[in-house]
């Protein structure tokens, strides 16, 4: 089995930033395609960030791009999002997930087969 866990959310300000780490253990980390999503409550978990298995190329949905940054580091089998200028509609629990690695970087959470148990992020005005 493979066990995805997530640290570094908390209570900030908006304008504040935050660094979320996702340590992986029992798989091929380097050849699993990695993502960032969030669910605010009653609301559906959104497409936050994913990363291929080499780093070498990167997506965002414009809610987040120009803002949040996510990066690997293979060896470490750990993935990060470095979330700058956080506002309050950032609030929400960040989860993350793992997929086997083919060309695609995918948006939807049904193409994950892992999951992290989630962290809260939760900004303040």
């Amino acid at each position: 089995q493979v066990q995805l866990v997530e640290s570094g959310g908390g209570l900030v300000q908006a304008g504040d930033s935050l660094r979320l780490s996702c340590a992986a253990s029992g798989r091929t980390f380097s050849r699993a395609s990695m993502g960032w999503f969030r669910q605010a409550p009653g609301k559906e978990r959104d497409f936050v960030a994913a990363i291929s298995p080499n780093g070498g190329n990167t997506y965002y949905p414009d809610s987040v791009k120009g803002r949040f940054t996510i990066s690997r580091d293979n060896a470490k089998n750990a993935v990060y999002l470095q979330m700058n200028s956080l506002k309050p509609d950032d609030t929400a629990v960040y989860y993350c997930a793992a997929r086997p690695a083919d060309f695609l970087l995918a948006t939807i959470p049904g193409a994950y087969e892992y999951w992290g148990q989630g962290t809260q992020v939760t900004v303040s005005s």
